[in-house]
């Protein structure tokens, strides 16, 4: 029995697609659990289109701004669920194909393996450097890494996104579940807790989702930010495998792929953004060195500070 998760904020057309393509699976989801955030906007979209049915298993739950936290409403959802096997995804993951849930679940055979993470490929007409990021993040090739691969791996070791990834229940359990407070990397957060207890992560390349984002400079740095805010919070793991390795060769292989590619004029743009994206995140990691004024001028999440009394 699989349950699959969703956290919702305003939906689009696209949900549309989204719940249908889920509906057209190989494998049978008994539940689909929406955790939607401000029940307004739920209501809208629900009046703008009242010829559309939700499909029988479509379970909606309703939270306001102030409840979300990337951890506690996934805490949430997963209690609402008795499956052996749950699925997270984000609302704007596209399934690539009907087989989705079947190839991602298949690792989760392996008795050792605790969660399996699908490959997120580009939208149509992505740029260059967005294509190159989402074939860095999400290689051709699938792969289960356990704490062994650390020397080789780095915090790649680690890397797990539940924008569209399975979990078993009983290691979920086990391991204490999604951290209850997340400003970002709840879900890597979760999956060193796994591999510190002695399970696998499994990379599932031929469970594809179609994911990618346009974001501005400006957005790269709040958006960076909170990721630093998260390292910062979580020493347990980001201090004993940093992660700024990987983002200077991310930098490096994406100008020469630029250059390759004969994009060469895009370098310059792609070395600004970075320097947006590591300013945000150094300040990020250092937030608590920073004024409350700053810190929330800084976040994209300010209701996760307001919370912690800022």
């Amino acid at each position: 029995m699989i349950d699959v998760m969703i956290p919702v904020y305003k939906p689009d057309e696209r949900f549309f697609e989204l719940l249908d393509m889920l509906g057209r699976q190989t494998v049978k989801i008994n539940q689909i659990i929406l955790m939607n955030t401000e029940q307004k906007y739920w209501d809208e979209w629900i009046y703008h289109h009242p010829k559309y049915k939700l499909p029988a298993n479509v379970k909606v739950w309703h939270i306001s701004k102030w409840e979300f936290d990337h951890g506690r409403t996934r805490r949430e959802a997963v209690k609402k669920s008795k499956a052996e096997i749950f699925v997270m995804m984000t609302m704007d993951a596209m399934p690539k194909d009907e087989f989705l849930l079947e190839n991602l679940i298949k690792p989760l055979e392996k008795e050792a393996v605790a969660v399996s993470y699908a490959r997120q490929l580009p939208r149509e007409g992505a740029g260059p450097v967005e294509k190159f990021t989402r074939y860095f993040n999400y290689p051709e090739n699938s792969r289960i890494k356990t704490k062994e691969d650390i020397p080789e791996l780095g915090i790649k070791t680690y890397f797990c996104s539940n924008v569209c990834a399975a979990y078993k229940r009983n290691i979920y359990d086990e391991v204490g579940g999604f951290i209850k407070n997340a400003i970002f990397n709840e879900d890597m957060v979760y999956a060193a807790a796994c591999g510190e207890c002695g399970f696998a992560i499994a990379y599932a390349a031929d469970a594809q989702v179609i994911h990618s984002h346009h974001y501005t400079n400006k957005e790269q740095f709040h958006r960076n930010f909170d990721v630093g805010v998260s390292q910062a919070e979580h020493p347990e793991v980001f201090d004993k495998i940093p992660s700024e390795s990987e983002g200077i060769k991310l930098v490096k292989q994406t100008a020469a792929y630029l250059k390759k590619e004969g994009y060469s004029k895009l370098i310059i743009p792609m070395c600004i953004t970075s320097a947006y994206k590591f300013i945000g995140y150094k300040l990020g990691k250092n937030y608590k060195k920073l004024s409350p004024k700053k810190v929330m001028k800084y976040t994209m999440n300010k209701e996760y500070f307001r919370k912690k009394g800022y």
